[in-house]
């Protein structure tokens, strides 16, 4: 059993100096000193999004790594700080280039989808049409019901909320679903028309 209880400055440089030495297992008390500290201020600083666990291993093991550039006897827990926001900020640069990388290239990816769509014959399209309301009679009445009231009678979500007394996330969730399903039978009997043909 690990034990947890804090250790003062003097436990801290020794479990330093020990895992520089090459006993890796002392950084465990130096990671079991800072880990709640390290969280607590990570989570008042990462935009949702940022997984705060992830970001506080990473920078335990950067100061892991290197330990060697850390001067004995100075502010420990300024250092590993110092690590922390480097991480952060690594983190937030690599969230801005996935979210550009979405914002630049998924218009363009939707517009080949688009064009890709608009050249098909109109039969598919007929066909597609005539699996997708096959799919929907597949249904059962509890959830085909939710499909009229949305995508027939253009009930607004709360509308849909309040007759159902659930809540409109739910009612979100619940569509989602029923489209994913939807999808899948559609896709399902595509396949199966497609393999019957050749």
């Amino acid at each position: 059993m690990t034990d947890h209880t804090a250790i003062d400055d003097a436990q801290l440089e020794d479990a330093i100096c020990r895992t520089r030495e090459g006993e890796t297992s002392a950084f465990e008390a130096v990671v079991r000193r800072f880990e709640t500290s390290l969280r607590a201020w990570l989570a008042g600083h990462v935009p949702p999004g940022i997984d705060v666990d992830e970001v506080a291993q990473r920078t335990f093991i950067a100061a892991y790594v290197r330990l060697s550039d850390y001067t004995p006897g100075t502010r420990f827990e300024a250092w590993l700080f110092t690590i922390a926001q480097f991480q952060l900020k690594t983190e937030l640069t690599r969230l801005r280039r996935v979210a550009d990388y979405h914002a630049r290239y998924a218009p363009d990816l939707l517009q080949r989808e688009l064009e890709r769509r608009s050249c098909e014959p109109p039969e598919m399209f007929v066909d597609r049409l005539d699996r997708l309301q096959k799919c929907v009679n597949l249904l059962s009445e509890h959830l085909r019901r939710f499909i009229i009231w949305r995508y027939y009678e253009e009930i607004p979500l709360d509308v849909m909320a309040s007759r159902t007394g659930r809540s409109v996330a739910a009612i979100k969730k619940q569509l989602w679903l029923i489209r994913r399903k939807l999808q899948e039978c559609v896709e399902s009997q595509t396949t199966t028309a497609e393999g019957s043909l050749s």
